[in-house]
């Protein structure tokens, strides 16, 4: 998997119109005094490579340790108490002891199960202390030392005064919201090149920052498991095939011109199509990493894009690849950078990172700073997944999400960073063979 946008191409090359457009947030909540059910698979498991598994059509599956832990996370509108109630099924005949914990309560049930039959747990009633996020974690004790019985959680139930209160993500996508901030461009300004740099400040697996991306492509640092991590550019083909790049027409399709050493290229789907690269290297958290994309157009009709990175080591610009893309022929256009969780097993885990010090250079060779972003998320950020954030921190942008934080930002809300005024000596007399 090279990057695994949520969402297909055509949303992307469309993403400067959405940003015009006004959206509300409203958050649906259920009736007052009516229970909440929120299904089992829209949990997290922790840690979430142990013996359970997230099954879209069963919920929590295979449940045997105690050393795996089940956590849900709900969002607050009153403070208030609610009363918890866990739908089970036996997958063996046996005994557990279940622990359940809101804050700082904790309860504890002996059960009983019996293969294939399910049972309704009841806890008691948990305080709700405050607004905002809070997490519901269940764990076991396991009585049977050898061979603990295996159970299905189904579902997770709250009724009382503060259900109706409550809000959770119902749906089984887990990964949280993507998020993404543009760099608004006069229409008339064709775009040579785009730099900016970006600091991831936290990196759990499955996580993508994408630094420069325009209407044909995207260029950033990928976080791909815990021994290995990714600078990742691709470009897309023309037209709109979602999935299969063997469907593509040749003449339709983007051509390798160059790529850097130990560079690896190749073909990817599912996201739209098109012509993907990508250096593995350890990029280093907390550490300013530097991306620059150019524009070239060969004739009326293609345009070479070029990504390079300024490689920590060399502390020098390599290339990654370049590519001639058809159906183009002049710059780029609708500038922007996003934060992806990719895969939404960890999708409760925090992602942040600051983009900085973005620089744009025309077509006339005169090179712009660019101090303005605005904020926008996909479709899970609209009313499922709500801890999405963009704002100022160090004079640069960072878009941080997942972590069940309090607060969020409105979508279309626009941003201004300070200005440096200097342009980047990496930059100062740039002269990049394409």
């Amino acid at each position: 998997m090279h990057r695994c946008l949520s969402l297909n191409h055509p949303y992307w090359v469309k993403l400067p119109l959405l940003l015009l457009a006004t959206m509300l947030f409203v958050v649906s909540y259920p009736v007052k005094g009516a229970s909440l059910e929120i299904p089992a698979e829209t949990a997290y498991l922790e840690p979430n490579h142990g013996d359970a598994r997230v099954s879209r059509e069963g919920g929590i599956v295979g449940w045997a340790s105690s050393s795996t832990s089940i956590q849900w996370y709900g969002k607050a509108r009153e403070a208030g108490t609610v009363d918890v109630r866990l739908r089970i099924k036996g997958n063996d005949d046996g005994e557990a002891t279940l622990l359940f914990q809101i804050g700082r309560k904790t309860t504890q049930r002996a059960i009983k199960i019996k293969q294939s039959e399910e049972t309704m747990v009841a806890f008691d009633s948990f305080p709700i202390p405050s607004t905002g996020y809070h997490a519901f974690r269940l764990s076991r004790v396991d009585l049977q030392k050898n061979n603990p019985p295996s159970m299905d959680i189904l579902k997770l139930e709250l009724s009382g005064e503060n259900a109706s209160n409550m809000h959770f993500n119902l749906k089984p996508r887990r990964n949280a919201a993507s998020i993404h901030l543009a760099y608004p461009v006069r229409n008339d300004m064709g775009v040579a090149a785009f730099y900016c740099e970006m600091t991831a400040l936290e990196d759990p697996v499955h996580s993508y920052y994408m630094a420069c991306g325009w209407h044909r492509g995207y260029f950033g640092m990928q976080v791909n498991s815990p021994s290995e991590r990714r600078i990742i550019f691709s470009v897309w083909d023309r037209g709109n095939e979602p999935t299969d790049p063997s469907k593509v027409e040749n003449e339709d399709r983007v051509k390798l011109i160059k790529k850097g050493d130990g560079v690896f290229t190749g073909r990817f789907g599912n996201e739209g199509t098109g012509g993907h690269s990508h250096l593995k290297y350890p990029w280093k958290t907390d550490s300013l990493q530097k991306f620059l994309v150019t524009a070239k157009p060969k004739d009326e009709t293609h345009t070479v894009f070029s990504g390079y990175y300024f490689h920590p080591d060399s502390q020098q610009w390599m290339l990654i690849s370049s590519w001639s893309t058809p159906g183009e022929g002049g710059y780029m256009r609708g500038l922007y950078s996003f934060s992806e969780n990719f895969v939404g097993r960890n999708g409760h885990l925090l992602r942040k990172a600051l983009y900085g010090n973005q620089w744009i250079l025309d077509s006339k060779d005169t090179w712009h700073e660019q101090t303005t972003a605005k904020f926008s998320h996909d479709p899970t950020g609209r009313e499922d997944r709500l801890d999405r954030y963009m704002g100022l921190e160090q004079g640069q942008f960072f878009l941080s999400h997942g972590g069940f934080l309090d607060g969020f930002t409105a979508y279309g809300t626009l941003f201004q960073r300070p200005a440096s005024g200097t342009r980047p000596k990496e930059l100062m007399d740039l002269s990049l063979d394409q």
